[in-house]
């Protein structure tokens, strides 16, 4: 038989050969080959070929996410992708076994529990994007600002703000709202307007830590039924100590002086302050709808939905009437400024509001939500369940979720750990709440409030000005922790 010789000396293993074969061996049912299962049994995947790649996909992933901020890629793309992929895989195996029936029914599962939340996210962002269209925000930054408060009361107010708006709005526009004050109170102060970041980042965390509305987190706890309501007040005072005590050092370090900041009046929009009534008449209806009809929250938000869109309604068609009512009383008043704002505004627009959701965040959630239960489907959060929390005490498992949603984003964390459901009582589980939203404020990265202010005040909110008072951040951590062991004792 002939040989084949190289031709020039190159070999015929090229790029592209080399590809092909990898692909062919790594795609092979010999590579996701696994112990045959019993007839409607879910397969262990978690020491197969399959299982391994899959966990690299979704650390390359995460690394990928961590990287945001230096990469420019937003964090929903990755886990999209690797979401498709370990689907794909386990969509792949369980063909190979003709078990493709239980495959899609766990996919279904993962997709249902994501678009509780998705629409959930929805309506609330909606809701918040419309007062910030109707200027609320804005009015609410310059009152603060004009009163010529001191640094050391701008870092106070500004924190118990952020703490107390924080249940209700999300931390992430909570902590934006907060971080624009202080940039134009500290103006070069660049150390005042540091700390007071730092500040607001804890703050919002913590006061997003003892409402169902202030995190995505608390949110999902909520939606899963572990904790009720009415028992998430139980983690206020942790809460509040989580955050006193940097606080406390922190504004130590701050010079009390006075700096005056002139701020241009704000025109509130017509309908805001009504616009907050439906917000929080939405909030009662969903929790209605959970506490007595035994139905899902996000029922009585999307109810809530319709609520603001009927009143969009009414404000679109009553807008020219209230503007040439407006626009007399101005030219009567001689206001040029008020007649220049009212030849400028434009009829409100529910689905505007819902179009500047935040969409890379929502994406993000449904790329973590379909990773972890695809890894859960695996086998491989039944492994780290035993580990955690058979193998170590309960309450050390808890803190140490903490300490790891300061590194990993708290989303799926929380998440991995609703899907190990692990045995515990009510006040572990208002534990661990409590730990994976407060322990992102270890790091700047370890939530999105931190992130986003690293954007805002770039340069001066720096990951290592943050680190720099990470143990006095830990003071808050372990105080929260011991004060909701001995406050919530009879709950454990």
């Amino acid at each position: 038989m002939k040989s084949i010789r190289p031709i020039e000396g190159r070999s015929l293993a090229t790029p592209l050969s080399k590809l092909l074969l990898f692909l062919a061996v790594l795609f092979s049912p010999s590579v996701f080959a696994v112990s045959p299962a019993n007839s409607g049994q879910i397969l262990d995947l978690t020491a197969t070929s399959a299982g391994y790649i899959s966990i690299m996909i979704f650390v390359l992933a995460y690394l990928l996410v961590m990287g945001e901020e230096v990469i420019h890629l937003r964090k929903s793309k990755p886990v999209l992708v690797a979401a498709g992929l370990i689907w794909g895989i386990i969509g792949f195996i369980y063909v190979q076994n003709g078990m493709s029936e239980l495959s899609e029914a766990a996919f279904k599962h993962n997709l249902l529990e994501y678009a509780e939340l998705f629409l959930f996210l929805l309506v609330a962002m909606t809701y918040i994007n419309a007062m910030e269209e109707r200027r609320l925000f804005d009015a609410l930054r310059a009152w603060m600002v004009g009163r010529g408060f001191s640094f050391r009361t701008v870092f106070w107010l500004t924190g118990f703000m952020a703490f107390f708006i924080s249940p209700i709005a999300d931390n992430l526009t909570t902590a934006l709202l907060m971080c624009a004050v202080v940039m134009k109170v500290g103006g070069i102060n660049h150390k005042f307007i540091s700390l007071s970041c730092i500040n607001i980042v804890i703050a919002a965390n913590a006061g997003g830590a003892f409402s169902p509305f202030g995190d995505i987190t608390t949110l999902m706890v909520w939606q899963k039924g572990v904790v009720h309501f009415a028992q998430f007040i139980d983690l206020f005072i942790p809460s509040l100590v989580n955050y006193l005590i940097p606080a406390t050092i922190m504004s130590l370090f701050i010079v009390n002086r006075t700096q005056l900041v002139q701020e241009d009046e704000v025109i509130v929009k017509r309908g805001a302050k009504r616009i907050v009534g439906l917000f929080l008449l939405t909030i009662a209806t969903a929790v209605c709808t959970h506490t007595f009809l035994g139905l899902p929250p996000v029922l009585g938000m999307m109810t809530g939905l319709g609520f603001l869109q009927c009143f969009g309604y009414f404000l679109r068609m009553t807008f020219d009437k209230s503007v040439a009512k407006k626009r007399k009383q101005a030219e009567i008043a001689q206001d040029k400024k008020r007649l220049s704002y009212l030849g400028q505004v434009v009829p409100f627009d529910v689905f505007t509001r819902i179009a500047r959701a935040e969409w890379d965040t929502l994406l993000f959630f449904y790329g973590v939500v379909l990773c972890v239960g695809g890894l859960g489907f695996m086998g491989y959060l039944s492994l780290v369940s035993e580990a955690m929390y058979s193998h170590w005490d309960v309450t050390y498992a808890n803190i140490a979720v903490g300490v790891l949603s300061a590194i990993v984003d708290n989303i799926p964390v929380m998440f991995a750990v609703l899907t190990m459901n692990p045995d515990m009582g009510l006040g572990q589980w208002l534990l661990v709440t409590l730990t994976a939203g407060v322990g992102g404020s270890l790091l700047s990265i370890g939530s999105a409030a931190g992130v986003a202010l690293m954007g805002q005040a770039r340069g001066i909110y720096t990951f290592a000005a943050h680190l720099k008072w990470t143990p006095v951040i830990a003071l808050g951590y372990v105080a929260s922790i011991l004060v909701h062991l001995w406050l919530n004792a009879s709950l454990f």
